[in-house]
């Protein structure tokens, strides 16, 4: 393969600099981003960004997708580094990588799951970075259903309406995986990002000093819920 000619990487290098400095702002100021701003703090004029970014909204969606692929990069090399058939080792790896990541990222964790950028609508492509993660405690899950069969405690039965909704997920997946597993799984999922987010935007600080402990704690019952032994 050839070398990248030297105007693609300069192109690629100055898209590194704008999504840098968009970042920046980013911390500072939140998702009120704009080209104006990114560029008076790179010292261009704004028409110079338009080249690589045509709108705000595409430069939204490049640092949108590129916290998601970090996100699920973060959370993939956490469940590689356990043994597979430690399910349950790696979906308490995987909760805990995604805490880490958040707690070290909050801006870009922010733009991903706090208040959405008015005016702004996520296009179809940022879907598979964003449900990575749910995906993989999904194969987590399913890995250990394979294991333990009849590892599942008891429960409420799904609601047809719900069932017909996890089948329809199911279906676009390789593989099989029962519906109430798929039910235990997204509560999970729910549960983990409701945890993270409440512990990232401070909602949880005047009552609970041990988050770590509590964290813990409460990925273990999601753990107990989708029957990982």
């Amino acid at each position: 393969m050839s070398a990248p000619s030297l105007r693609a990487r300069v192109r690629s290098e100055m898209t590194e600099e704008i999504l840098a400095a968009a970042r920046r702002r980013l911390a500072a100021d939140g998702a009120n981003l704009s080209l104006r701003g990114v560029a008076r703090d790179m010292g261009i004029v704004a028409s110079a960004l338009y080249r690589y970014f045509p709108s705000r909204d595409d430069l939204l969606t490049a640092l949108i997708t590129e916290a998601y692929e970090a996100l699920a990069a973060a959370a993939g090399e956490a469940d590689a580094r356990m043994p597979r058939a430690d399910a349950r080792g790696r979906w308490l790896a995987v909760a805990h990588a995604v805490r880490e990541w958040a707690l070290a990222h909050p801006s870009e964790y922010g733009l991903l799951y706090g208040t959405p950028v008015p005016g702004y609508a996520a296009p179809q492509g940022t879907r598979a970075p964003a449900t990575a993660v749910v995906l993989l405690l999904v194969a987590i899950a399913g890995d250990a259903a394979q294991e333990h069969p009849d590892a599942l405690p008891p429960s409420t039965p799904l609601p047809d309406a719900l069932r017909a909704d996890l089948r329809k997920l199911i279906d676009q997946q390789p593989g099989e995986i029962p519906e109430e597993l798929l039910g235990r799984v997204f509560a999970g999922w729910v549960q983990l990002f409701g945890l993270v987010s409440f512990e990232v935007f401070g909602r949880t600080d005047a009552a609970i000093e041990a988050r770590q402990e509590y964290f813990d704690h409460q990925m273990g019952m999601m753990a107990d819920l989708a029957g990982l032994l």
